[in-house]
C-alpha cells in the first residue's frame, strides 16, 4: 500500500532541500557583501578566515542546521520499529512497514466467519435423515466414505470425520473426486458400489437445489438458528463432470455447531466505539452469518444479504455493502469487487481471511490480515499476519497504528515549527544585513531543549487519535502560522535590543534564545494536549535545563550565554509573551473554523446518503 506519512515527510524534506541554498546565499551575501568588500578582504587576510567571514559562516550553518527537521526523520524510523516490535509482542506479524500506517487509517473491517469470529473447529451435532437412499448407503457410511476420501479437509469435513469415527466405511473405489470450492459451495465423490456407480455431493443447500425445495428451507431454518448446515445429495452424473452435479436428490442434512469466539463481541463492541464498521462477508448462508452477527450485536446483522442478489453495477454495490453489515454466499471474486467498492467509496479497509478464497480480498484491500494457520497463499499476500488466529488481537492492533502515526504527526508539528521560524528569521535578517543572532551551539541549545528532546518522549507516548488523510496540509496549517510568530518574536527582540548596531553582543544573543525559548515551549505545550503528568514534568524538566544553562557559570561559558542586562532579559520575555498569546489565538481560530468545515462535511455527507436513499427504489 502506498504511505502518505512516508510520502508527505520525503516531499516536506524536498521543499526544505531547495530552500537552503537561497536561504545561506543570502545569509553570507548580506553580511559579507552588502557591507563592502572590506569586509571579506580583511576576514581573509592571511589566508585565515576570521572576523566577520568566520562570523557570517558561522551564522549561516547555525540557520541551516535549524532548518533541517532530521530529529523528524529519526523519530519517524524509531516509532515505525517500535511499532514493530510491539505488535510482535501480541504476536502479530508485520510483512510490509507500511501497514502500521494503513492500520491507523482504518474505518471499515470486512471478516470472514469460520475461524474468525466463531471457533476454528466445529461439532457434528446432527445428521437428519431426508430419505432419498438404501440400507447399503445410509448417510452416516456415505459421509464417512466422503471423509476418508477427501483430499483436503477443511473444517466442516474434519468436523465430519471426525464425528463418523468408528462408523463402519464402505469399501467403494473412488472413480472421481472433486475437492471442496469456493466458488461452486460444494465437493463430492463418484464411487464404484456393487449396484454401480454412485454420486454423491455435499454443499450448501441453496446451490445444490431450488430455493423451494423443502431441504433448502429447513437448511435455510437451521441456518438462522446460528448452525451451519449442509446437504448431502445423490448426484445424477460423475462429480468430475462438466455437467456436475446435475440433477441431484436430497438425503440428508448435516448440522454442524459453531461455538462464537468468546473475545469476538468485545472485539466488535470496540470497533464500534472507534467509529470502525464491521462487515461480515462469508461464503456460508446468509441466515447461519446473520445469526452469528445478530449473537455478536453487530449493527445491522438482523437484516442479512445473500451476496448473489446484489447488485452488478460496481457504484451500486459499493452503495450496498457500505450500508449492510452481514453478507452470505460471498464467492471469491464477489469479496474482492465488496471491498474495491468500499474503497473507492474513501474508506480504509482491513481485510481478515485464512483461506486461498480470501486472496484476492486480501490483495484488494488496503491492509491484508492473514491468520497464522491459513494457507500459504494468504499469508504471502498479507501485510498482517495473525500467528496466534485470534481475532481479538486487531484493537491492539488498529491502537498500535493510531499511536504511531499520531504521535508522528505531533513530532512532525515541532520540527516543521522550528524550521519555519529558523527561515523566517534568517531570511529578514538577510535583507537586514545584520549578523545572524546565533552561533550553532545557540541553536544546539534551542532545539534539545523546546522539540529534540521532548519530541523523543511524544514519538514513543500513548495515543489514541484517529488517523485522517491529508497529513502534509494539516501539518503545514499548524506550523506555518506558529513558526513565522515565533521567528518575527524574535526579529523583533533582536532588533530592540541591538539598538542600531549591526553586530550583537552575547547578552543581545541571549535575550533572542529566551524569546525563542519561551515561545517554542508554549508551541510544544499546545501539542502535547492532553496533559498528564509525565508530560508537565517533561516541559518543567526542559524549562529547568534552560535555566542551568543560563545561570550556571558552565553553562553560559559554553553556550556563550550572558543575562547580566535584565532590561534585554525582559525585554525577550515580554516580546515572548505576546508571541505566546498569537499563537494561542491563532490555534483557538483553526481549531473552531476546522469544527464548523468537519461539521459542513459530515452534513453535506448525511445529505448525499438521504438523497441516495430517496434514489433507491424500494424492494418488491
Amino acid at each position: 500500500m502506498r504511505s502518505e506519512l512516508r510520502s508527505g515527510i520525503n516531499r516536506i524534506l524536498t521543499w526544505i532541500t531547495y530552500a537552503l541554498f537561497p536561504i545561506g546565499a543570502l545569509l553570507v551575501y548580506s553580511q559579507l557583501f552588502m557591507g563592502g568588500q572590506v569586509a571579506l578582504e580583511e576576514s581573509t587576510a592571511g589566508g585565515q578566515i576570521s572576523g566577520p567571514l568566520a562570523d557570517a559562516l558561522r551564522g549561516m550553518v547555525a540557520a541551516l542546521v535549524s532548518m533541517i527537521p532530521e530529529g523528524l526523520v529519526l523519530l519517524t524510523s524509531i516509532a515505525f520499529a517500535v511499532g514493530v516490535i510491539r505488535l510482535g509482542r501480541h504476536r502479530c506479524l508485520v510483512q510490509e512497514l507500511p501497514a502500521i500506517e494503513g492500520l491507523a487509517r482504518v474505518d471499515v473491517v470486512c471478516t470472514d466467519k469460520t475461524g474468525t469470529l466463531t471457533e476454528t473447529g466445529m461439532r457434528l451435532a446432527e445428521i437428519r435423515d431426508l430419505g432419498g437412499h438404501d440400507d447399503g448407503s445410509s448417510p452416516a457410511r456415505v459421509l464417512a466414505a466422503l471423509a476418508a476420501n477427501d483430499p483436503d479437509h477443511n473444517p466442516s469435513m474434519a468436523a465430519i470425520a471426525l464425528g463418523c469415527e468408528g462408523r463402519a466405511t464402505p469399501d467403494w473405489p473412488v472413480v472421481a473426486l472433486a475437492p471442496f470450492s469456493s466458488a461452486r459451495k460444494w465437493s463430492g465423490a463418484s464411487f464404484l458400489a456393487p449396484d454401480g456407480e454412485e454420486h454423491w455431493v455435499l454443499g450448501a443447500a441453496d446451490v445444490l437445489v431450488s430455493a423451494d425445495d423443502p431441504a433448502a428451507a429447513e437448511a435455510a431454518r437451521l441456518g438462522g438458528q446460528g448452525h451451519r448446515v449442509l446437504l448431502l445429495a445423490r448426484a445424477s452424473t460423475r462429480v468430475d463432470s462438466d455437467g456436475a452435479p446435475g440433477a441431484v436428490v436430497p438425503v440428508a442434512l448435516v448440522v454442524l455447531d459453531q461455538r462464537v469466539r468468546g473475545d469476538a463481541g468485545p472485539t466488535l463492541d470496540y470497533f464500534s466505539e472507534q467509529d470502525v464498521d464491521v462487515k461480515i462477508v462469508s461464503g456460508d448462508h446468509a441466515a447461519s452469518v446473520g445469526a452469528v452477527g445478530r449473537e455478536l450485536g453487530l449493527d445491522g446483522a438482523d437484516e442479512p444479504v445473500d451476496a448473489r442478489a446484489l447488485s452488478e453495477d460496481d457504484d451500486e454495490l459499493a452503495r450496498e455493502v457500505e450500508e449492510r453489515s452481514a453478507f452470505g454466499r460471498v464467492t471469491p471474486e464477489r469479496k474482492r469487487d465488496m471491498v474495491k467498492g468500499l474503497r473507492d467509496r474513501g474508506h480504509t479497509v482491513a481485510m481478515t481471511g485464512d483461506g486461498v478464497n480470501d486472496v484476492l480480498a486480501l490483495k484488494e484491500a488496503d491492509i491484508g490480515v492473514a491468520m497464522g494457520s491459513g494457507s500459504p497463499a494468504s499469508r504471502s499476500v498479507a501485510q498482517l499476519v495473525l500467528l496466534d488466529n485470534r481475532f481479538a488481537v486487531l484493537p491492539r492492533v488498529v491502537a498500535e497504528g493510531r499511536r504511531v502515526i499520531g504521535n508522528i504527526e505531533r513530532v512532525a508539528n515541532l520540527f516543521l515549527t522550528k524550521t519555519v521560524y529558523t527561515m523566517t528569521l534568517a531570511i529578514i535578517v538577510g535583507l537586514l544585513a545584520v549578523a545572524y543572532p546565533f552561533f550553532p551551539r545557540h541553536a544546539t541549545l534551542i532545539n534539545a531543549v523546546t522539540f529534540g528532546i521532548p519530541s523523543f518522549f511524544l514519538a514513543l507516548a500513548p495515543n489514541t487519535d484517529i488517523a485522517r488523510p491529508g497529513f502534509v496540509m494539516r501539518t503545514l496549517r499548524l506550523a506555518i502560522p506558529s513558526g513565522v510568530v515565533a521567528g518575527l518574536a524574535a526579529v523583533t527582540t533582536y532588533l530592540l535590543v541591538l539598538g542600531g548596531r549591526t553586530v550583537p553582543d552575547p547578552a543581545d544573543r541571549t535575550a533572542v534564545v529566551i524569546t525563542l525559548c519561551a515561545t517554542t515551549l508554549w508551541v510544544l505545550l499546545l501539542v502535547a494536549k492532553p496533559y498528564v503528568w509525565w508530560k508537565v514534568v517533561m516541559v518543567a524538566s526542559m524549562v529547568g535545563l534552560l535555566t542551568l544553562a543560563m545561570v550556571t557559570p558552565l553553562g553560559q561559558w559554553f553556550f556563550e550565554l550572558d543575562v547580566s542586562d535584565p532590561t534585554k532579559v525582559l525585554t525577550g520575555l515580554a516580546v515572548a509573551g505576546v508571541a505566546i498569546v498569537v499563537i494561542t489565538v491563532i490555534r483557538v481560530v483553526d481549531d473552531r473554523l476546522m469544527a464548523r468545515s468537519e461539521a459542513r462535511a459530515a452534513e453535506e455527507a448525511s445529505r448525499r446518503d438521504r438523497e441516495d436513499e430517496e434514489r433507491t427504489p424500494e424492494p418488491v
